[in-house]
């Protein structure tokens, strides 16, 4: 299995902290742009999701402006040629301070354009 580098690293954590923002999560070219047409999504409640569901929720979401979301522990791994694993703990910050901690992992494929993409993101309930 090939070894991952910085580089990577960096250019895919840049991409997961893309997809956090509102900028990106409310543009639908944008969320095209970062997820695969196979996009598959099992959320941190348990539901799945495809792209379309993605595409039909996350530019209308509202009331979660005032959350601060952050990434930890960013790792990757490196599964096949232009197939890699990220995992890492996301933290979402509610204005009156508490909480919420998910253990978090994505599937990342380089595609023929040569643009990453996530084919698969997975979101548990950190203890």
């Amino acid at each position: 299995m090939p070894e991952p580098n910085q580089a990577l690293l960096e250019h895919l954590l840049a991409l997961e902290a893309a997809l956090q923002t509102r900028e990106v999560r409310s543009v639908e070219a944008r969320l095209r742009e970062l997820l695969a047409p196979d996009f598959r999504e099992f959320g941190r409640s348990g539901a799945a999701y495809t792209l379309n569901d993605i595409l039909g929720s996350l530019p209308a979401e509202t009331g979660r402006d005032d959350d601060t979301l952050s990434i930890s522990d960013f790792r990757i791994s490196v599964l096949s040629e232009g197939v890699a694993l990220a995992t890492y703990l996301g933290t979402r910050t509610r204005p009156d301070g508490s909480r919420l901690l998910t253990n978090r992992s994505s599937i990342w494929r380089e595609e023929a354009d040569g643009q990453w993409r996530m084919v698969f993101h997975q979101g548990t309930p950190a203890i």
